[in-house]
């Protein structure tokens, strides 16, 4: 049996199990790898080549990168936007995210701006109460389209633009790509807005996210914080120099201070002396609190709607969280009331609540398992409570921290490193692969993450998929297996004229990258598009375009573009659900491809 066939069977196996859903889509491309190694068609090197080719550590930076831009809120400060321009419309917020992610793809690639966008739009899903599979397939489409604006698009616009310059015309120019780009750009938006409501499943994936925007709003009903009362010490205010929180204050039964922040730290205190900017939040009688103020010389902090105190609880520097007593915790029996500071204080008790409670204890409950104290301080000081087995967390801090802060701390380096990355791309100065790591380190290096945060955020399945099926695409290559295919199909095509050719090129151009990566596809049908046109004596400039065209068509599997399979899992998508939509929209880009591109440029 010759490589080619073995190649092909191969090809064909693994096309099955993809679409019978048996195995791991990651086990079944490493497998194949293994059996190519095996029956002799690929060298070992060959075999765990996918796993430092570039395109895999690429993919694996970009995510690095989007969790740096994910973790700051940046991607919350986005989806916000989109939610305000939008109002109460999907089919706005539909528009508004295929624009950008369109735009965002044209500069940085498709698999970038992919991983970079998907937190924010699993949260739009929630806030909207949408399915995701209902947004993140248009989301990849669309990003596909977008890839053919400029040159930086994709790296087969790279390939195709040298391959114009080598077949003797003109080189594609870096925004000459937007004469089919855009009405490619314009046409899936109206596909999506059409279609995807009936072909689309209603379907929620593994990585669904609770809706934590309005997290810090519903503490408030929830715990009463609407009664708390915020002070702050003037300059002449008699509290000024003496000791925080006085006998004569403490042991008041009207009124009950619950948290004291300082007014250069902003952190929980609980000891030293009162000192001008510090802020008192108090609960308990109004008249007497009103009485205390006044005598005190203190400023009444004005709240005049819910929103200020619900940024007053969460906001760049402090945040909350809510924490359960366990069975078994050391914690139980003893006694803890609203503004006890806590962890020396780096942690203040806001409320305490116990099930079956009308009310919440301010004097103050000895602790039973069940019972749930609601914690405010620094967002470090709150992660510290993860290491904690005494108490169970009921929403990570990490997480409330990305979904409720828009443009929390650190953003400005995120985004200064998103900015010198896309930078970098559209420059052409390194390669891609460079740029990415460069800027995956500065995210580490800055402290927008730490180390750990980058390891976890990469989709692994993505990288181990991407990595088994590379061995597939050179076995593809070097057995000969895609010119046998691409000569007879061009055999079949023989003496009926240019527009048969496009027709041709572009199927074979498209069907191969709904199999193997369209960068390798461009490879294969390169040469033959060349070779064909020379024969033809027609311009190798629009058939290349053609199949440029093609490739950028990789919608039918998920395994076509690392994009594709990014969203499955998040989605909930199965292998048949992309060509319900893939198949009306790779019949917009064939119109284009083979209708528009000789209008352009002449054959």
């Amino acid at each position: 049996m010759t490589d080619s066939v073995i190649s092909l069977a191969v090809l064909v196996g693994v096309v099955v199990l993809f679409m019978t859903n048996r195995f791991p889509v990651e086990v079944v491309a490493i497998g194949s790898a293994l059996v190519l190694y095996a029956s002799g068609v690929i060298e070992l090197t060959d075999a765990l080549a996918g796993f430092g080719d570039p395109t895999v550590v690429l993919i694996a930076a970009l995510f690095v990168v989007s969790e740096g831009l994910d973790a700051t809120g940046v991607t919350t400060w986005v989806g916000d936007g989109l939610l305000r321009r939008a109002g109460g419309s999907d089919r706005k917020l539909l528009v508004f995210m295929m624009l950008l992610v369109a735009g965002f793809t044209a500069l940085i690639n498709l698999n970038g701006s992919v991983a970079a966008l998907l937190p924010m739009v699993l949260v739009l899903a929630v806030q909207r109460g949408m399915a995701p599979s209902r947004l993140l397939m248009p989301l990849v489409f669309a990003g596909s389209a977008g890839s053919l604006l400029l040159l930086t698009g994709s790296p087969v616009n790279v390939i195709i633009s040298d391959a114009a310059a080598a077949a003797g015309v003109d080189e594609i120019a870096f925004a000459e790509f937007a004469l089919v780009g855009i009405p490619l750009v314009i046409g899936t938006m109206a596909l999506m807005l059409l279609l995807s409501g009936r072909l689309l499943p209603d379907r929620t994936g593994e990585a669904t996210e609770r809706d934590l925007t309005t997290l810090a709003g519903s503490l408030v009903e929830q715990y009463a914080l609407h009664r708390v009362v915020h002070l702050r010490v003037a300059e002449k205010s008699p509290l000024v120099n003496h000791t925080r929180l006085p006998w004569e204050l403490e042991h008041r039964t009207d009124m009950r201070v619950i948290m004291i922040l300082d007014g250069t730290t902003q952190q929980a205190v609980s000891d030293g002396e009162f000192v001008p900017g510090d802020r008192l939040s108090v609960i308990g009688d109004p008249g007497s609190i009103e009485h205390f103020r006044t005598a005190q010389g203190l400023e009444l902090l004005a709240v005049r709607d819910q929103q200020q105190v619900t940024d007053a609880l969460i906001n760049r520097d402090v945040g909350v969280a809510e924490v359960v007593v366990p069975p078994r915790s050391r914690f139980l029996g003893e006694t803890v009331r609203p503004g006890q500071v806590l962890r020396g204080g780096s942690l203040v008790v806001l409320a305490v609540h116990r099930r079956g409670d009308g009310d919440h204890a301010d004097e103050g409950a000895r602790l039973k398992p069940g019972d749930v104290l609601l914690l405010e301080g620094s967002w470090d000081a709150l992660d510290r409570i993860l290491e904690d087995a005494d108490v169970l967390l009921v929403d990570s801090p990490e997480l409330v921290r990305r979904r409720a802060v828009p443009l929390g701390r650190r953003s400005k380096r995120a985004i200064g490193v998103l900015v010198a990355m896309v930078a970098l791309l559209a420059s052409g100065a390194i390669p891609a692969v460079v740029a990415a790591l460069l800027a995956a380190g500065a995210m580490i290096v800055l402290r927008v993450l730490t180390v750990q945060q980058a390891y976890r955020r990469i989709s692994w399945t993505t990288v181990l998929l991407v990595a088994g099926i590379i061995p597939l695409s050179t076995a593809i290559q070097r057995s000969g297996a895609g010119e046998q295919i691409a000569d007879a199909l061009i055999g079949a095509v023989g003496e009926a004229g240019p527009i048969a050719l496009l027709i041709a090129l572009f199927l074979l151009t498209a069907v191969f990258g709904q199999l193997i990566s369209n960068t390798a596809t461009a490879l294969i049908v390169i040469p033959i598009a060349v070779s064909a046109a020379a024969q033809l004596d027609i311009s190798p400039k629009p058939v290349l375009m053609c199949v440029l065209v093609a490739a950028a068509a990789s919608f039918l599997t998920p395994v076509a573009t690392p994009a594709n399979m990014m969203v499955m899992g998040p989605a909930g998508y199965r292998f048949g659900d992309y060509w319900r939509l893939g198949l009306p929209l790779m019949g917009l880009f064939f119109l284009v491809g083979v209708g528009l591109v000789p209008l352009i440029w002449p054959l």
